[in-house]
């Protein structure tokens, strides 16, 4: 299990080093572009600001945006003495516990440290999964708090921003700027491409970073609760069942632990989420390498 968990930081931590590049190119071409340092800054302080304010006020918009309603121990002793156990064992402050009215089995966990932090299951998930397995779920939400990735989501959107802005003001620039001086082709075709394919290759990276913190949080899931079998079986039923919710929300659909989107086919490809298959494979290897 720690040899899972720590080759999931590495290769997070490559993907982050990718797009600061990848952010850093892109700046570079519209410093070039523009000729005005000043412009740039701008563009990227705007960028920051909003990604900044996500970051502050994302967790209390994902819970309402998801109709979460938050609940107390007398509400569902079962859930929350689960919460509560696994909390004291990695160490964490009580998180708020919430509960989404959905038939389709799922959760998130929100915030943007372990002391701003809440989790929310749905009713779905409560009606079917046994103890172990919501604790599996639980654990592995609870590892996303542990290991801070709402930190890491949100560096990867104000990247994304950034890139987005940055490459849409310099597809403007190349088609409607009227310089003479501006005789450059290389630079031309550099704002161009980047234009295209900066953004493409932003959000593949986003996927890509989400993706591994997913793997991340079920390895350090399976660490805390020490039956990797219990979340294991926890996805099967989930893999069954389905857990496209009923209130679909792009926006958010990267905190939930199993994909809440319906669509199959292509749109797979575009998923914050890895293969449940994936996911299942890796935990029940755990146990011979454990």
């Amino acid at each position: 299990m720690y040899s899972n968990i720590a080759s999931n930081k590495r290769r997070s931590a490559v993907m982050i080093l990718l797009f600061l590049l990848l952010a850093a190119v892109v700046a570079w071409i519209f410093d070039k572009y523009s000729g005005s340092l000043g412009f740039t800054v701008v563009v990227l302080a705007f960028a920051a600001s909003y990604a900044i304010f996500g970051y502050f006020a994302g967790g209390s918009m994902s819970l309402a945006i998801n109709g979460a309603q938050e609940i107390e121990k007398k509400d569902n002793p079962r859930l929350w003495r689960i919460v509560e156990n696994l909390a004291i064992t990695d160490g964490l402050p009580m998180p708020r516990v919430f509960i989404m009215n959905d038939p389709a089995p799922n959760a998130f966990a929100t915030g943007r440290d372990p002391r701003h932090a809440a989790v929310a299951v749905t009713q779905g998930l409560l009606d079917i999964m046994n103890d172990d397995e919501l604790q599996g779920v639980v654990a592995h939400e609870l590892g996303h708090i542990k290991n801070y990735d709402i930190r890491v989501a949100m560096l990867a959107f104000a990247l994304t921003a950034v890139i987005s802005i940055i490459a849409d003001i310099i597809l403007r620039m190349v088609w409607f700027r009227d310089d003479e001086r501006e005789n450059n082709q290389v630079f031309v075709v550099l704002g161009i491409a980047a234009a295209i394919l900066a953004p493409l290759v932003a959000t593949c990276i986003q996927l890509a970073v989400s993706r591994q913190r997913e793997y991340l949080a079920d390895a350090t899931g399976a660490l805390t609760t020490r039956y990797p079998d219990g979340l294991a079986s926890a996805l099967e039923k989930i893999q069954q069942t389905g857990s496209a919710l009923k209130r679909q929300n792009t926006a958010t659909a990267h905190f939930f632990f199993a994909n809440p989107l319906k669509g199959h086919s292509i749109t797979n490809l575009f998923s914050t989420h890895p293969p449940i298959d994936q996911r299942i494979a890796r935990l029940r290897s755990m146990n011979t390498h454990a």
